[in-house]
């Protein structure tokens, strides 16, 4: 079933009059119509959950801002940074009108009167179409003062990032907003309750808001038949690495990952199989490319119990012909790149990472660094002011699980060419990465007495 790709190449769509050549702004009408609590009630009947990563129920985040008539704010998460996300791009570039109803009826739903489409910096071209539909809204009376004469008043405004992968986190991207440094914020409070210059707010990403026009249209019961009983509804997946035919597909929650990576990608190139890969973006714990893994259904729950996550939907696929240590130390300098800074565990942890994985690929370490590898992201994990540490620790932490062997021979092979003979005994050598005397890389303590 195709729910956002039924006419998403159609021409003309991303203008007001082609949207509504397909029925657009029908179901803010319909919405608009309704007592608030009952848009509401159709939100958490569909079980619709969250698509930028969290995986958390909409509706039921939704239902946690407070009654009252303070000012109450909507923020659409359009920071697309996860490395192998590209969803919300083509969306937002094809299909601008239906992210912006979904905004609109969200607010009604959850009492918010004013909005905030943050995008991606670099998404400079889609940002000027979000404009452009915009402004048509307004003039047409979507945006506004009593929307279409109901009781709905709502301001929306796009604001542009500056670049930062850490803003795609919630509460450094409302900090981004108020015009202070991307930080993230020490939680509680939540931004439900205390978010945007202290007012309630409910932030969501493109693709979830995308679907409530969906969902008012078909019934919050009908949607939710859609996919699995805990997954339900259609998921946009965009399909990179070594496959045959990279690019952004939409299929129903629960199908097998098989059927995504070789049915729809077309798998690997010739003579190539799967090694590994990641189901949910950069950040996700990487799964090996076995028969067991491979038909997994793609939800939340199947992915989650095989140790990953479906996360923000970006499938990375790595073939027989990479090696790990290659795709681990990319990984950990991203991270260690865009990290803050601002708690110590990511900060030092992202950064030891980085000097250890280069230890490994250069051919100086020893099996246990991959021990001590592994334990600092086991410090690092849930002792964060945010996820982006355990981003980083996560898919390192999963390919040594998984792929320690090849760990392992990837530093012989780097000793031996390195003239540097067979590996010593698990001893920490050249820069220092724990307890115990610096050594060179010929195992000498410098700091010896010489006899």
């Amino acid at each position: 079933m195709k729910l956002f790709y039924e006419n998403i190449d159609r021409p003309g769509l991303n203008t007001l009059q082609g949207y509504r050549n397909v029925g657009g702004y029908e179901m803010l009408e319909k919405a608009l119509a309704m007592p608030a609590e009952d848009v509401l009630a159709q939100l958490q009947a569909s079980n619709v959950r969250g698509r930028g990563g969290a995986g958390f129920a909409m509706g039921k985040k939704a239902s946690f801002l407070p009654k009252g008539t303070m000012d109450k704010y909507l923020v659409c998460n359009a920071d697309e940074s996860e490395p192998g996300t590209f969803k919300d791009r083509e969306l937002m570039q094809k299909n601008p009108h239906l992210l912006i109803e979904g905004i609109i009826i969200a607010a009604w739903a959850a009492g918010a009167n004013r909005s905030f489409i943050y995008i991606r910096g670099e998404y400079d071209h889609q940002a000027d179409i979000l404009d452009a539909a915009l402004a048509e809204a307004r003039e047409a009376g979507y945006i506004g003062e009593r929307i279409l004469g109901s009781e709905h008043s709502l301001d929306l405004v796009v604001h542009r990032g500056a670049g930062a992968y850490i803003c795609g986190e919630e509460t450094a991207l409302l900090d981004s907003l108020e015009g202070k440094r991307g930080n993230p914020r020490l939680k509680p409070p939540f931004p439900a309750l205390q978010g945007l210059y202290k007012g309630p707010t409910l932030i969501n990403n493109v693709e979830t808001l995308m679907n409530v026009p969906l969902i008012v249209r078909m019934g919050g019961e009908e949607f939710a038949r859609i996919g699995t009983e805990t997954s339900t509804g259609t998921k946009v997946v965009s399909v990179s690495g070594c496959v045959r035919r990279p690019g952004n597909y939409e299929i129903e929650l629960g199908v097998p990952s098989r059927e995504i990576i070789y049915g729809l990608a077309g798998g690997p190139p010739e003579g190539r199989t799967v090694k590994a890969w990641f189901p949910g973006g950069s950040s996700a714990p990487v799964l090996p490319g076995t028969d067991e893994m491979l038909d997994l259904p793609y939800d939340f729950d199947a992915l989650a119990k095989a140790g990953s996550m479906l996360g923000s939907g970006a499938i990375i696929v790595i073939d027989d012909s990479i090696p790990i240590v290659d795709v681990a130390l990319k990984t950990a300098k991203f991270y260690r790149h865009e990290s803050c800074g601002k708690c110590s565990p990511c900060r030092e942890g992202t950064n030891w990472t980085v000097k250890m994985l280069e230890r490994i690929d250069s051919g100086e370490a020893t099996p246990m660094d991959l021990d001590i590898m592994a334990s600092v992201q086991e410090q690092i994990m849930g002792n964060c002011l945010c996820v982006l540490g355990d981003a980083m620790a996560m898919p390192i932490g999963s390919m040594i699980k998984h792929f320690r062997e090849e760990f392992e021979a990837h530093i012989e092979a780097r000793r031996e060419h390195n003239g540097l003979g067979a590996a010593l005994p698990q001893v920490n050598r050249g820069r220092h990465a724990g307890p115990g005397p610096m050594l060179d890389p010929a195992g000498v303590d410098p700091t010896a007495a010489v006899v």
